[in-house]
């Protein structure tokens, strides 16, 4: 079966090179190709695509919205964003909506379809520069304690290494290890045996508890 995939772009070039970039690959499907966020929502709950590409910015309503109509009411739905928005609020809010990966529009055609079949495989693809503004974002020091009674001086030591510290804030984001891998530069197997460390280290056995632990040291 191929993978069915429903476009939902503005402009009239990238409506061509990314309907192109589909109808090219003999594995993929266009159902459907829309210029204005209602009628991509309107299409989602008609099509029931595998995979929807969407641009943010839109002349009607917001790509954010149109994912986020995608993971409630098509949860199968893997979503890949295609856009010229490569600033931190864009980014984070697409991902936290529920897009799974993030495409700058100078990605190539043969980059986009690679992309959907690395969505449908469990993969997030991501443009590096992306990745690099994510995983700077991440980097940075927790926020200082609002209330007096949270602002007691933390020890200085902690159980976690630098770089444990950096995976543990992208598994509490929810990131999968495969993200993380890509992120970091290492494999999904080496995430794994990280976090295994810290759980060890931290004396938890879940994700869960993980976080509730790294934030209680002011990690987080």
């Amino acid at each position: 079966m191929t993978t069915r995939v429903l476009i939902v772009e503005d402009e009239p070039e990238f409506v061509r090179r990314f309907s192109d970039a589909v109808m090219d690959d003999p594995a993929l499907s266009l159902v459907g190709a829309v210029t204005g966020g209602r009628a991509g929502i309107a299409m989602l709950d008609v099509q029931r695509p595998d995979v929807l590409l969407v641009d943010l910015g839109l002349p009607d309503i917001g790509g954010v919205e149109v994912i986020a109509h995608a993971a409630r009411q098509q949860p199968d739905c893997d979503v890949l964003v295609v856009t010229m928005f490569a600033d931190d609020s864009h980014v984070v809010a697409a991902i936290e909506a529920g897009a799974a990966g993030y495409l700058l529009k100078d990605a190539s055609a043969q980059r986009i379809a690679a992309s959907i079949h690395e969505l449908r495989a469990g993969g997030a693809p991501i443009s590096p520069g992306i990745a690099r503004r994510i995983l700077a974002r991440l980097r940075q020091p927790a926020k200082e304690p609002a209330t007096a009674a949270s602002a007691t001086p933390l020890p200085s030591a902690t159980p976690l290494t630098t770089r444990e510290t950096e995976l543990l804030r992208m598994v509490a984001k929810g990131f999968s290890f495969e993200t993380i891998g890509e992120l970091m530069e290492i494999s999904p197997h080496t995430v794994v045996a990280h976090v295994k460390k810290i759980y060890r280290k931290l004396a938890v056995h879940s994700r869960g508890e993980a976080v509730y632990e790294a934030a209680q040291l002011g990690l987080l």
